[in-house]
């Protein structure tokens, strides 16, 4: 794409009110039609949600929760993970990467990440197995596919699960195959801020095995097969159907939103880069969704506060590796320098604005703020 000739202008962080405005009326028949009918949970509307969100991934089955994290949880449980087993994650993610191991009663175990992609690394995976290992959750970090050849092996090797933790991967996909499309349990969130965003929250999960898709459509209800009776002590995280109608909508668009993500991407990694900053690695069409466009800076608080002053939002994702939060603490997990490219990347990465709706002169904005950063730095 071209870009505009640089001029100060505000770009927001995220600008949900664009996209709205883009298919208003889409999302007001659906909401209406929901509305009308009077069923607010369960029923047709998340169905078809579930039924379109499998059909899009290459997946057998879809369903609805309440969030990315009960995703997480209830797929955990369904594979049967609990209380004496350990589950190896990556230090660079969401919090609730880890929290929903340990919300069943499980060992979390950090693993480091690869310094290009911010990937789990399969050699840290490695160095981290014990006889307790029970499953390995890779995580479609910032939107690109995880390459999974490595983590696959050790887990063959080792009769381990691999669970996916697709919160940020929709749309993206690897060697022909979609991002939820593995077979595998693989957790989605539809967190307002994601590319395909609720206005609200709301998750799911996708799989294969219909006996694992079974017991989470019991988990989410409260253990419930039927109303009434209760063959196990479940939860309430059901996908309710106002924000399934809204995600039905928005699939229809996520193509085309993601193509744009990709262009804005490919814009800036062309654009910057050198001494000072490090761009991502530019990825074949496809395997990024661009949920987040992730820099290394080496001064990255006076980027982010030079940004700042000229109107640009940016964030961090993630200021501090997962092994040294407080809430792990308590628990003996190695501190400082136990994951020297997680604790590298958490002191250097810096989310700049990246969404569909982002303007030519905006973009152009972006690269010319960060161009004359990098001359007077």
């Amino acid at each position: 794409m071209s870009v505009a000739a640089p001029t100060l202008v505000h770009v927001p962080f995220l600008d949900l009110h664009a996209q709205y405005d883009s298919i208003r009326e889409e999302v007001q028949e659906a909401v209406n039609a929901v509305l009308e009918s009077g069923h607010f949970v369960g029923g047709e509307w998340v169905e078809k949600f579930e039924n379109d969100l499998a059909e899009y991934v290459g997946a057998r089955y879809a369903v609805g929760v309440g969030s990315g994290t009960a995703a997480l949880e209830l797929a955990f449980k369904a594979a049967g993970i609990g209380p004496g087993d350990e589950v190896i994650v990556p230090a660079n993610s969401f919090f609730a990467t880890a929290e929903a191991v340990t919300n069943v009663g499980a060992r979390v175990v950090f693993a480091d990440v690869n310094p290009l992609t911010f990937h789990l690394d399969a050699a840290s995976v490695a160095s981290r197995l014990t006889p307790k290992t029970r499953a390995i959750v890779p995580v479609h970090l910032y939107g690109r596919a995880v390459n999974l050849a490595g983590i696959e092996r050790l887990a063959e090797a080792n009769h381990l699960m691999i669970i996916e933790d697709a919160c940020q991967g929709i749309g993206a996909g690897r060697d022909g195959v979609m991002v939820g499309g593995s077979g595998r349990l693989t957790c989605f969130s539809f967190y307002p801020g994601k590319n395909l965003g609720a206005y609200g929250d709301g998750g799911a999960v996708t799989s294969n095995d219909p006996r694992a898709v079974e017991t989470i459509r019991m988990l989410r209800d409260h253990g419930s097969p039927a109303k009434y009776h209760h063959v196990a002590v479940g939860t309430n995280s059901r996908l309710d159907a106002i924000q399934a109608a809204i995600l039905s909508v928005k699939l229809r668009h996520l193509d085309e939103w993601n193509a744009r993500r990709f262009e804005h991407g490919t814009a800036l990694i062309h654009a910057l880069g050198g001494p000072g900053i490090r761009p991502p690695a530019l990825p074949q069409e496809g395997e990024h969704n661009f949920h987040l466009f992730v820099v290394r800076a080496r001064r990255r608080d006076a980027l982010k506060d030079f940004l700042h002053e000229r109107g640009i939002d940016t964030g961090i994702h993630y200021p501090v590796p997962l092994h040294l939060t407080p809430a792990y603490q308590a628990l003996g997990y190695a501190g400082q320098g136990s994951l020297p490219i997680a604790e590298a990347l958490a002191g250097e990465i810096l989310s700049l604005p990246m969404y569909a709706e982002l303007t030519e002169e905006q973009i152009g904005g972006i690269i010319h703020a960060i161009r004359e950063y990098l001359n007077q730095a």
